[in-house]
């Protein structure tokens, strides 16, 4: 099992979840609004003063996944939020030792 976490800038996410939902095998995934910085740095008030800083807004999605489906979704993902512009976002795979189900207490790759 795999957990894909996916920055995305928010006017791709309507596109990645049309194009996600097309994956046979994919159970759900979740959204969660974060702001921070990349290699372009926050722009704003200099360093150390964190009320000042100008953070850009990005779409994170969270994907757990089956090690077959890995590739697919990953691909999918950088495909449709590509749009050649500087920030268009990462793609991260971990591996994940443990899912379970809580309604069912379901364990492992059935779990996700």
């Amino acid at each position: 099992m795999k957990e894909i976490k996916a920055y995305i800038k928010p006017h791709m996410l309507s596109k990645v979840t049309r194009a996600l939902q097309k994956v046979e095998g994919l159970t759900g995934m979740s959204v969660t609004d974060v702001r921070g910085f990349g290699r372009g740095r926050a722009k704003g008030a200099p360093r150390g003063d964190d009320d000042l800083l100008d953070y850009s807004l990005r779409m994170k999605i969270e994907i757990f996944c089956k090690d077959g489906n890995v590739e697919e979704i990953v691909s999918l993902i950088e495909k449709t939020a590509h749009t050649g512009l500087r920030g268009d976002g990462k793609i991260c795979v971990t591996p994940v030792e443990m899912a379970v189900r809580i309604s069912t207490g379901e364990r492992g790759e059935i779990a996700v």
